[in-house]
C-alpha cells in the first residue's frame, strides 16, 4: 500500500470515530516517522514482526532521545496503525510502554527557606512563602 493508501484508511477510521482534529494529526505525524523508519529498514508495512517495533522503540529511546511520555505516545500510534490499518495483533508483552520516571520536587534546606522568609518584609508574602514551603514539603520533613 502507498503512504497516500494508508492515509486515507487512517482518515477514514478517525472520521468513523470522531477523532478530534488534534489527535489526527498527532497520529498521523507518528505514524508517518513509523513508516519511513520501516521504509529505510527496507521492511514492507505488512510484514513488519514484533521485534521490528521493539527496535524501532529502541530507535525512539537511544537514537532519538525521546523521554518515556513521547515514546508512549509513539507506541499509540504505532498499536492503532498496526492493529487497525493493517489488521495485525499487538503483543502487549513484548511491546509494553514505558513507564515514566516521577521526579520528586526539589525542596530547599530549612536553613535556606528560613533565611527567605527572614528576608520579606511584607507580613502577606512571608505568610505566601511559608504556606508554599509548608504545603510542598508536608511529607518531606
Amino acid at each position: 500500500m502507498s503512504m497516500q493508501q494508508y492515509k486515507q484508511e487512517i482518515e477514514l477510521y478517525f472520521e468513523l470515530k470522531g477523532t478530534p482534529e488534534s489527535s489526527r494529526e498527532s497520529y498521523l505525524r507518528r505514524i508517518f516517522a513509523f513508516i519511513n523508519y520501516m521504509q529505510n529498514q527496507h521492511k514492507c508495512m505488512e510484514d513488519v514482526t514484533d521485534s521490528d517495533i521493539q527496535q524501532y522503540i529502541l530507535y525512539l529511546k537511544k537514537e532519538k532521545g525521546l523521554s518515556a511520555g513521547t515514546i508512549n505516545c509513539y507506541i499509540s500510534a504505532v498499536k492503532f496503525f498496526h492493529t487497525c490499518i493493517i489488521g495485525k495483533e499487538w503483543d502487549p508483552k513484548k511491546i509494553p510502554r514505558m513507564k515514566r520516571i516521577r521526579k520528586s520536587p526539589v525542596i530547599p534546606p530549612k536553613q535556606d527557606v528560613l533565611a527567605i522568609l527572614n528576608k520579606a518584609a511584607n507580613l502577606k508574602h512571608k505568610a505566601i512563602l511559608a504556606l508554599l514551603y509548608g504545603s510542598a514539603s508536608g511529607s518531606e520533613k
